[in-house]
């Protein structure tokens, strides 16, 4: 019986999520093709507390977080994906959602950049992992499926493909499903995602066909998210639907109300202390010109040489103890 109050739980939420999805695009009036390219501008010396990653679009500057779409193709429902950390990598890098323009950079705690540690058998993040712009998980939403608020961030993807992309590319992505990730009382939905030029792009198509393909990948992912932070002394995550990842269904419908949530925040429907401005929304409250916007990012430090990273957590190996074996 808990079963199957779970799955009408499910299906219920994926109607009601659903019904987002026609007004949602009605939204956009342009999309964003995947011929279209972005420029990276980097600021500072990476492997520091100023390093920043800025971008440009046509020679303009842009914020990732607001001015990048989050559909690449809507007819086709191939979203757009900013790549923050790339695989294999331990830099714990994020769209600054605080700051001007929101460049990408190196998160911070105690004043310490922070790197994930490598958890045996994990070497840093284990697929692709960044984030579809537009997007937000409204702190003060309280979601029907986990009843807990959302992160306050941009929703997170894992890109599975077979390539390692780079820091701060832009790349188009197929939605297969989702990992719905409680942590520290907040949901953190996880998306899956492959990227569309992969060489198994076209056979990969749900959450159920990544099972066939890549066996043990998505138990290692659910794996790599509850015990990633045990490293940092925090305990344990943990999962709504007992940790059972969602079809491709329920994670457009979750990504699509994200970006209504995204919409009323940009258009000063909701609330929020994260940082509006924009170069390509235009009518916003928080829309700048270029003059504004090339000001931001020249007040920066040049770009230099990156300094030598002396973290030990990005090189050693983390042992779990044997009680959350």
């Amino acid at each position: 019986m808990a079963h199957l109050s779970r799955k009408l739980a499910t299906s219920f939420s994926v109607l009601c999520r659903l019904s987002h999805i026609n007004r949602v695009l009605s939204y956009q009036a342009v999309a964003l093709t995947s011929t279209m390219s972005y420029q990276l501008e980097e600021r500072g010396k990476p492997n520091t507390l100023e390093y920043r990653i800025f971008y440009k679009k046509d020679g303009k500057y842009i914020s990732p977080f607001h001015d990048i779409p989050w559909l690449a193709d809507p007819e086709k429902k191939i979203y757009n994906m900013v790549v923050e950390v790339p695989r294999w990598t331990n830099e714990k890098m994020e769209i600054a959602t605080a700051e001007e323009l929101n460049p990408i950079k190196q998160d911070v705690k105690k004043g310490m950049l922070r790197y994930v540690a490598n958890t045996y058998p994990y070497k840093g993040y284990i697929w692709n992992y960044g984030t579809i712009p537009q997007t937000w998980e409204d702190p003060k939403h309280v979601d029907k499926s986990t009843n807990q608020t959302g992160d306050n961030d941009p929703i997170d993807v894992c890109e599975i493909g077979s390539r390692i992309a780079n820091r701060g590319d832009v790349i188009q992505v197929k939605v297969l499903g989702v990992l719905a990730m409680i942590d520290e009382g907040e949901t953190d939905w996880k998306i899956i995602a492959i990227d569309i030029n992969d060489p198994d792009a076209d056979k990969l198509n749900d959450i159920t066909d990544v099972e066939t393909l890549k066996p043990g990948y998505l138990k290692d992912t659910r794996n790599w998210f509850k015990v990633y932070k045990v490293a940092d002394g925090k305990p344990l995550n943990s999962f709504a639907f007992d940790g059972e990842f969602q079809d491709r269904a329920f994670a457009e419908s979750t990504i699509a109300e994200t970006h209504e949530f995204w919409h009323k925040m940009i258009n000063d429907l909701a609330e929020t202390e994260l940082t509006k401005m924009n170069s390509g929304q235009c009518g916003t409250s928080c829309n700048v010109d270029q003059a504004v916007a090339s000001d931001i990012v020249n007040k920066k430090l040049p770009k230099g040489d990156a300094v030598p990273v002396t973290d030990q957590k990005a090189f050693r190996w983390f042992y779990l103890p044997k009680e959350y074996l």
